[in-house]
């Protein structure tokens, strides 16, 4: 059986930054100029479910974010990982009209990491109170102490258990 992913690294070109194979999985990092038509691609070539879309935060790395999008071929079976760097404000476009399941993927990675999906059909917050300043899965998020009142032991608060890391 082929893998329909060396056929979509042929069709993306130098639109592939990056590429690894492990256990059979292969992630392809690719501009973000080539998003768009790596999604069409992997799409045609039977990459039919998103399995997950998600984010990293590589803070203090540049670009700072990875929007992570899990695809899946169920015939032949095959799971491709596609990455797309961006920095901090930048957009990315929305999947939603290839995967309509991506509509709350792309809301949450909105909501948690402030990435925004152009062409999303409502990217609005979808975890967070709509009044929540911040996105709490950013790395340089501050950590809040909120006091909550415990009877018979007061455990640590998180800024005595987590330890703090060092600034470079």
């Amino acid at each position: 059986m082929t893998d329909p992913t060396d056929a979509l690294v042929g069709q993306l070109g130098a639109g592939v930054v990056e590429q690894t194979r492990f256990r059979d999985e292969r992630t392809l990092v690719v501009d973000k100029a080539h998003l768009e038509p790596a999604l069409d691609a992997a799409f045609g070539l039977g990459f039919t479910v998103l399995t997950d879309l998600t984010a990293v935060d590589r803070h203090p790395g540049v670009p700072r974010f990875e929007v992570v999008y899990l695809l899946t071929s169920l015939v032949p079976p095959a799971r491709l990982r596609l990455k797309v760097r961006v920095a901090d404000g930048e957009t990315v476009p929305s999947a939603t009209g290839r995967w309509p399941g991506a509509n709350w993927l792309e809301r949450e990675v909105y909501d948690l990491f402030g990435i925004r999906f152009d062409g999303h059909p409502d990217l609005t917050r979808i975890l967070m109170p709509d009044d929540w300043e911040g996105y709490p899965l950013r790395k340089d998020f501050a950590l809040v102490e909120e006091p909550v009142q415990f009877i018979g032991h007061t455990p640590k608060v998180p800024s005595q258990i987590i330890p703090k890391s060092k600034q470079p």
